[in-house]
């Protein structure tokens, strides 16, 4: 009986110790697997020395895109070399306001048979005039104002020669002193008179230009 029961309790031992160790094998194998494990970096990973370098969008624009976005008379003014292409540029028109009326007309009987430039210098003087807030803020207004213009009589003018190249040309040049196209000699003038008289004004002489004395 005895005999028995220690061969019992050798089975029971052994079979113990083989639980044990099939226990310690198995948790060795889970620590292995939950070990975590570094990346190392790919061997073909290269690096550039040299800096990138992009090439920025150009921002000058063309002429056929500052030609839309802006007017047609600054255009104009950019094209034309002269004065003298940018009043050939202007386009005929057959009708003009009654303000176009009033300006181009001074232009016409205070500076006709003059430079193109002195045309300009006069119709400047105007424009500038109903910009002031010292003169009435209209082409006639300004032109009709009493004691302004040797050649008003009253509320009127003398007829021009609607057909002439002069008429044509003072027309031209009320365009452009109208929207402002080509820069003046005497761009801030305010006032003028005929180089052959001396009023003595006290006032800032800006240039002589043909045969009048401009002054702001």
């Amino acid at each position: 009986m005895r005999s028995k029961i220690r061969l019992a309790s050798a089975v029971a031992l052994a079979g113990t110790l083989m639980t044990a160790l099939f226990s310690a094998q198995g948790a060795d194998a889970a620590a292995e697997v939950m070990v975590p494990r570094l990346a190392l970096p790919d061997a073909s990973t290269s690096f550039i020395s040299q800096p990138v370098v992009q090439a920025l969008p150009s921002t000058i624009e063309s002429e056929s895109q500052v030609g839309d976005q802006y007017p047609a008379q600054f255009a104009e003014s950019r094209q034309a070399p002269t004065l003298g292409a940018l009043v050939a540029a202007q386009p005929d028109e057959s009708e003009l306001t009654p303000e176009m009326q009033c300006l181009a007309g001074a232009i016409y009987f205070e500076a006709r048979g003059e430079t193109l430039e002195g045309q300009l210098a006069v119709g400047q003087v105007i424009v500038n005039r109903t910009a002031s807030g010292r003169f009435p803020e209209s082409y006639c207004g300004v032109v009709y104002q009493p004691s302004q213009f040797s050649f008003v009589r009253g509320k009127s003018m003398p007829r021009v020669r609607a057909g002439s190249r002069a008429w044509r040309e003072a027309v031209a040049v009320a365009r452009i002193a109208h929207e402002g196209s080509w820069d003046s000699e005497v761009s801030d003038a305010l006032y003028f008179h005929a180089a052959r008289v001396s009023p003595r004004w006290r006032l800032t002489r800006l240039a002589r230009v043909d045969n009048h004395v401009f002054y702001r």
